[in-house]
């Protein structure tokens, strides 16, 4: 079975990201036939810019890239579940995905973005940059519109099943798209 990683696009201290990831990958459990699995960008502390070389060009050599390397590739598709920050996604996923390159490369990926405007540039950017990785993107990119006093309160604490009631099937058709980009699991 394709093992699917749900990835955490935020890592600030009041968020929402890890149950919109939860909720996601629950709907994910029942639209295909896959091991999904949420990861949590805040357990992988990587810093800026502390490989020596071009990880396009050269090998990893400190611990904490060699490991989060073994993770991604041992993804066969990749989730990312990111808020819009400023127009764009956060600072943390982009490092996370700039850490590797090869790891990456090939495989397919769902976009779903949330925020005060739903996430549509963010989307747009994180798509121009996992197109560049030659990873296989759905097309259908979910754009989930915070609640106004979620964004204004921002308690780190929200109900998706509520809030984001109407996204459901878009997610699942995000969801089918995936499952239709991996390419079938030798035995």
């Amino acid at each position: 079975m394709p093992r699917v990683l749900v990835i955490i696009g935020s890592v600030r201290p009041k968020r929402i990201g890890p149950t919109v990831a939860r909720w996601v990958a629950e709907i994910g459990r029942i639209t295909m036939p896959a091991t999904f699995a949420v990861l949590d960008l805040r357990d992988w502390p990587l810093p800026m810019d502390d490989e020596p070389g071009v990880p396009a060009k050269e090998g990893y050599v400190q611990p904490h890239t060699k490991a989060w390397s073994n993770e991604v590739a041992a993804a066969d598709a990749f989730v990312f579940v990111t808020p819009q920050y400023n127009w764009g996604y956060p600072a943390a996923l982009k490092n996370a995905i700039d850490h590797l390159y090869f790891e990456w490369r090939g495989k397919a990926a769902v976009i779903i973005t949330y925020g005060g405007h739903g996430g549509g540039k963010c989307a747009a950017q994180l798509r121009e940059v996992l197109g560049g990785l030659k990873m296989k993107i759905a097309d259908t990119m979910p754009a989930l519109t915070l609640p106004v006093g979620q964004v204004e309160g921002n308690s780190g604490e929200i109900d998706p099943e509520t809030a984001f009631r109407g996204y459901k099937a878009t997610i699942g058709e995000a969801i089918t798209q995936l499952h239709a980009l991996l390419e079938p699991i030798q035995d």
